[in-house]
């Protein structure tokens, strides 16, 4: 098994172990634990994947820090997003429906933005295969978290 792949099992295992039993028993400071505990996985899996030059990490953590903020805004829309959903699951309007649709598309549609956005800054730090790098693991741990955070979302009924 390559290290990638080795790492982001052993960050699976740990989401899933971290996370409460059911979705409704989850309290704000656990969420806010479990959130804070995934980010720093996150900076020190990419730091194990990329092998940085002294020179490319001088230059790449700063614009990372920026853009870890910027995308974590981002994530927190979509948490209060998924938060009033859950609220009202089992009373949900049409229109409350519709509104949460257009609201995560519209998070959806920032969060490629913001990634677009710091291909420069990133590519101004890194040389191109360590850019794309960075990108396909990026691509990989937001997979693993977005599947965790779909298992705690329930479907709408019809």
């Amino acid at each position: 098994m390559s290290k990638t792949r080795w790492i982001l099992a052993v960050l699976l295992l740990f989401v899933f172990a971290a996370t409460p039993a059911g979705a409704g028993e989850a309290d704000e400071a656990s969420m806010d634990i479990l959130r804070e505990t995934l980010r720093s996985n996150k900076k020190a899996l990419v730091a194990v994947n990329l092998a940085l030059s002294d020179e490319e990490a001088r230059a790449f953590w700063p614009v990372y820090d920026r853009y870890q903020a910027e995308l974590t805004v981002v994530g927190n829309r979509l948490l209060q997003v998924i938060d009033d959903y859950k609220r009202t699951f089992g009373s949900t309007t049409d229109d409350e429906a519709r509104k949460l649709v257009d609201d995560y598309l519209a998070i959806q549609r920032d969060r490629v933005a913001l990634r677009l956005s710091y291909v420069e800054p990133f590519a101004e730090a890194l040389p191109g295969r360590k850019l794309m790098r960075f990108y396909q693991i990026e691509s990989k741990i937001d997979a693993v978290m977005r599947f965790e955070l779909a298992a705690s979302i329930p479907v709408i009924e019809q």
